[in-house]
């Protein structure tokens, strides 16, 4: 299967903020991204062990060999709180791999094995689809790796999928996030570190806000407000809302336990929670907004032109 969106308009030549107005570099296609987040739900829920899950894991490698300079494709067990041992693939797409001045974007791929949030409990034991929690932050990061071979940044950037994020019980707080804690051990280049990274996970709902997340305020307020601002600048304060939110166990926890300044870019509710769809099955591409993933791979894109 190949990757949708080859095509886009030519980019113009550089960021640059006039009257607190950024001019983008690269126009970020939300149309794309939603395409991206439909081809993996079209695999079926990506739960680790199943088919689906390998098929995916073989296009994700796929999709980002076409646009980024090298691939990794990172093999590995990791023991779920449950007892059992999934094999997991984390791939990781490197643009101008030899610039030390990097960035790491990241976000988990694979779906959560029960929809247990569901508000039926027939559905408990079924998995979730994982339109927006898990393949909307994919899509936006496979999009702008097409976007990083049209027109090169200046800074290095690093495309992290991780496994096994969603493989978790709120009982016990170190069993989410179960690849990102195997590539912080075995990270895919020795001694790897970045100027910052940035976590998207559940950016693709109509209407989201993404409130300064509280955890990402205490690890790295300088790039929220980095981020936050330029959001505003670039028209998208609509979405990036400056009022301060809860926090969230989530990948970007394990990636500051590494020294990496990370925050989460996450689509939450201001009194706790997470869009109606969460770990539910409804969680498919009727939640999927193109000029939401427009808004957040629009931001992300201008924060990576803008060094």
């Amino acid at each position: 299967m190949t990757l949708l969106g080859c095509k886009s308009q030519k980019a113009s030549e550089s960021t640059s903020i006039v009257n607190d107005t950024i001019t983008q570099v690269v126009n970020f296609d939300g149309k794309n991204a939603y395409n991206l987040v439909k081809l993996q739900c079209d695999f079926g829920p990506r739960v680790p062990g199943t088919p689906a899950h390998s098929k995916c894991a073989e296009w994700l490698e796929q999709s980002l060999k076409q646009n980024c300079d090298s691939v990794v494709v990172q093999q590995g067990q990791v023991t779920t709180f449950d007892g059992k041992t999934l094999n997991i693939k984390n791939i990781v797409g490197s643009v101008n791999p030899s610039n030390n001045d990097r960035i790491l974007l990241l976000a988990h791929w694979d779906c959560r094995p029960w929809a247990d949030n569901d508000p039926d409990p027939a559905n408990h034991q079924k998995p979730v689809m994982g339109a927006n929690d898990a393949a909307s932050g994919v899509a936006v990061l496979l999009e702008l790796a097409r976007l990083m071979k049209e027109k090169k940044p200046n800074i290095g950037v690093d495309i992290l999928l991780v496994d096994a994020e969603d493989w978790g019980t709120n009982d016990v707080e170190e069993s989410w996030a179960l690849g990102t804690q195997y590539w912080a051990s075995n990270p895919h280049v020795q001694g790897y570190t970045a100027r910052f990274g940035i976590l998207l996970d559940m950016v693709g709902t109509k209407g989201a806000k993404f409130y300064k997340e509280y955890e990402s305020m205490q690890f790295a307020p300088a790039v929220v407000t980095e981020v936050w601002d330029v959001a505003q600048k670039s028209g998208y304060g609509a979405y990036f809302d400056n009022n301060f939110g809860g926090g969230v166990t989530d990948d970007h926890i394990v990636v500051n336990g590494m020294g990496i300044k990370c925050i989460d870019i996450i689509d939450t509710r201001q009194d706790g929670g997470f869009f109606d769809g969460w770990h539910t099955i409804n969680d498919t591409m009727d939640w999927i907004d193109q000029n939401t993933l427009k808004a957040v791979g629009q931001v992300v894109a201008n924060v990576i032109y803008s060094y």
